[in-house]
């Protein structure tokens, strides 16, 4: 919840902060390829036929028959090493473009140490031969679209020098095979992550293994225990069992691996509570993420000990408790993420003066109280504040000006007071990009002092569900890179003001739930993001320091991007809907519902090619609905449901999948879908289609969340219409 993501539990999981962990796998590669490989002149006839047939098997080369088929000296080739004494020891053609199988031959290359294929479109198993190899030491074929079982190797194999296999991001099923590991004594990196693999994970890892020092197995289906022989693991720094279905507790013995510098068990099944006596001994760690689990119970206070500790996940679990006191002493701490919790009392406790380089700290959704502590505002390098939903109260410091680097800001879904004095200070924090108080300030007046004219970087702002009076203030005109608006949920009066088009890249507009009254000004029309088709802007995900989505793709971890929105529903407008609301070509949701509006159904909307949603329910709009409206093949939702519209509904296209809820009300309404049928259409049975405004609403909430909400968590609930 942003590579562009912001999922926890990376492949290499280092931050370029973390002074000591600096030998990821790949880094061992490199480091192993520079000391095995030098330059020579020739190869032999051996290697040099197992390189061609290699080269046979690809369905695309990447171009290396250019290379590799002029007679040349196959140690010349284009991503071969030889050794002095003629013998290839790498193959290293890492995003070569290359596709078709991986060849068996690569295992006759008797002196091959290295073997990088990472990053190309190879697909079929991973040979037998490579496995087993005499030679290799580093084996890299991750991100490929190899698929299958990993082979089973013979029990009599003897040991083999493989020190590194990364065979992440592939397609691979089935359980990992122990034979594999049994032949691989010295073994130090392995990463699985981003697979299919199941079954339970290897229980006897450091056995064979007495150097093994880092464990990828994220992003798969293991289940099952925690096996207890990783506590055996004496080498170990990185273990990462993330995304995965693992079930029951921490076992006691894993805390006896105490080189440990990174644990995470993110996103499984496990519980329990962690046993101060125990976590103590990791004294090592610098991220400990535990987030989406169901662990309960509180924080130990033996976390202080920990002093190491950059990075901390507790979020997504049922942990309850006030923090300790002790936190304080994890002075290098860079990330607090205790977000989705049940953690109580005030936050006073911890002095956050005492954690210098603090960049995140999230603690939405718990039960905190009190003020903000003002040892907060100590933290100079912090970028990313969120403490939505809990139940602090009082008004903001100015002290909050101090945080001069902060770019993301939530405080939405608390009591605090006085909105006028928070923007006056919070415009001093000049980086603010995303600025969410919704849900605060009840009832008071929405500023409109002149003297608010900070904000020049905010891109995003949420001040909804405030009950705020008055009117849609100047001020916000003169935020030049606004992007998305949410106004929604007030009880402000007027109309929309003609600088409305002023934010030239505004392309998020939700005003809906207030009493504004007056036409919809054609103004609003020239909203050059929504006019024009050539631009995308779909916000940048890396303006929000903290994630907002989650459900992401499971491969590739891509966000869904913020749509083109205009919500302008459930407040007086009168009037006809302008016939330029058609120059908003690159709309993809337009909500109109619950006004006052009149006249025809516009035949411009159907110049809205993207349009996916559409809502005019509850007006008083007369008419045809145009048969051209068919011709929205992205209209995915449609309500234009207690109108006074007649004549047959559209049919072929998107309108054949429609629920008949989307026309109800319109007793002048016939076509096939409805059970008056326009050969009838002079008997109505004008009881046949009555049903409570209130469903129609419901009906219509549900497709729309249906469509725009499923992989998307945006900071408040549904974006449209709760940000906060």
């Amino acid at each position: 919840m942003l590579v562009v993501s912001r999922e926890r539990c990376s492949i290499f999981p280092y931050r370029k902060h973390s002074k000591n962990l600096r030998m990821a796998p790949l880094g061992l590669a490199f480091v192993l390829l520079v000391s095995l490989v030098s330059p020579t002149s020739s190869c032999t006839d051996q290697d040099k036929g197992s390189l061609l047939w290699f080269l046979a098997g690809l369905s695309n080369d990447g171009s290396l028959a250019a290379s590799w088929r002029d007679g040349k000296d196959c140690c010349k080739w284009e991503g071969i090493t030889c050794s002095t004494d003629r013998v290839v020891t790498g193959v290293s053609l890492a995003s070569k473009n290359l596709e078709g199988n991986i060849s068996m031959s690569l295992g006759n290359l008797t002196g091959l140490k290295l073997l990088n294929l990472s990053h190309n479109s190879l697909s079929g198993g991973l040979p037998r031969e490579l496995l087993s190899s005499h030679s290799i030491t580093i084996l890299d074929v991750s991100f490929n679209q190899l698929n299958g079982a990993l082979p089973e190797l013979p029990s009599s194999t003897p040991a083999r020098p493989l020190q590194v296999l990364n065979i992440s991001s592939n397609l691979f099923t089935g359980e990992f095979p122990s034979s594999i590991w049994k032949a691989a004594e010295n073994l130090i990196a392995l990463n699985t992550s981003k697979n299919s693999f199941t079954g339970q994970i290897p229980t006897h890892f450091c056995d064979n293994s007495p150097s093994f020092a880092v464990l990828d197995l994220s992003y798969n289906k293991f289940s099952g225990s925690i096996p207890l022989g990783l506590g055996d693991c004496s080498m170990l720094r990185v273990l990462n069992a993330g995304y995965n279905n693992l079930s029951g507790t921490l076992p006691n013995e894993l805390f006896n691996a105490t080189t440990l510098e990174y644990m995470c068990f993110r996103n499984n099944e496990l519980h329990g509570v962690l046993g101060g006596a125990h976590i103590i001994k990791l004294g090592n760690l610098v991220t400990l993420d535990l987030g989406r689990n169901n662990f309960s119970g509180n924080i130990p206070d033996s976390v202080g000990q920990l002093k190491r500790m950059e990075e901390l996940y507790f979020d997504h679990n049922s942990m309850s408790g006030e923090l300790p006191s002790t936190l304080s002493n994890c002075t290098n701490l860079i990330t607090i993420n205790l977000k989705w919790n049940k953690f109580s009392g005030e936050l006073s406790k911890v002095d956050f003066s005492k954690l210098p380089n603090l960049i995140t700290l999230d603690l939405l959704y718990n039960n905190f109280s009190g003020t903000i502590p003002e040892s907060i505002y100590s933290c100079s390098n912090l970028i990313a504040l969120r403490l939505s939903y809990n139940n602090l109260h009082g008004q903001l410091s100015p002290q909050i000006g101090d945080l001069k680097h902060i770019t993301f800001l939530s405080l939405a879904s608390n009591s605090f007071v006085n909105i006028t004095n928070a923007l006056q200070i919070l415009q001093n924090c000049r980086q603010l990009t995303v600025l969410l108080i919704g849900y605060n300030f009840k009832g008071e007046l929405m500023p409109e002092d002149d003297i608010i004219d900070g904000f020049q970087n905010l891109r995003v702002l949420a001040i909804n569900g405030c009950q705020l009076l008055g009117n849609i203030p100047l001020w916000i005109s003169k935020l030049p890179n606004l992007e998305m608006l949410m106004l929604s949920s007030n009880q402000l009066t007027g109309s929309i003001p003609v600088w409305i088009k002023a934010p030239r890249y505004l392309f998020y507009l939700d005003i809906s739930n207030n009493s504004l009254t007056g036409q919809i000004p054609t103004t609003l029309m020239d909203t050059p993001m929504l006019k024009s088709e050539k631009t995308e802007p779909h916000l940048d995900p890396g303006v929000f320091a903290l994630p907002v989505y989650s459900a992401v793709s499971r491969q590739y971890r891509k966000p869904i991007g913020f749509p083109k929105v205009l919500d302008l529903s459930n407040n007086k407008f009168i009037g006809e809907i302008p016939q330029e609301i058609g120059q908003l070509k690159s709309l993809l949701s337009l909500n109109l519902s619950s006004n006052y509006l009149t006249g025809q159904f516009p035949e411009s909307l159907c110049n809205l090619t993207r349009l996916q949603v559409l809502d005019l329910s509850n007006n008083n709009l007369k008419g045809a609905i145009p048969s051209a409206l068919n011709t929205l093949h992205s209209l995915s939702a449609f309500n234009v449901s207690n109108n006074d519209l007649e004549g047959p509904i559209p049919s072929g296209g998107q309108f054949n999948t429609f629920e008949t809820s989307s026309f109800d009300g319109n007793t002048k309404l016939c076509g096939s879908m409805l059970i008056r049928k326009c050969a009838l259409a002079k008997a109505p049975q004008a009881n046949i289609l009555s049903t409570k405004e209130t469903s129609y609403k419901t009906a219509f909430m549900i497709a729309f969340s249906a469509f725009f909400v499923v992989g998307m968590l945006y900071d408040q609930v549904v974006l449209s219409r709760y940000f906060g």
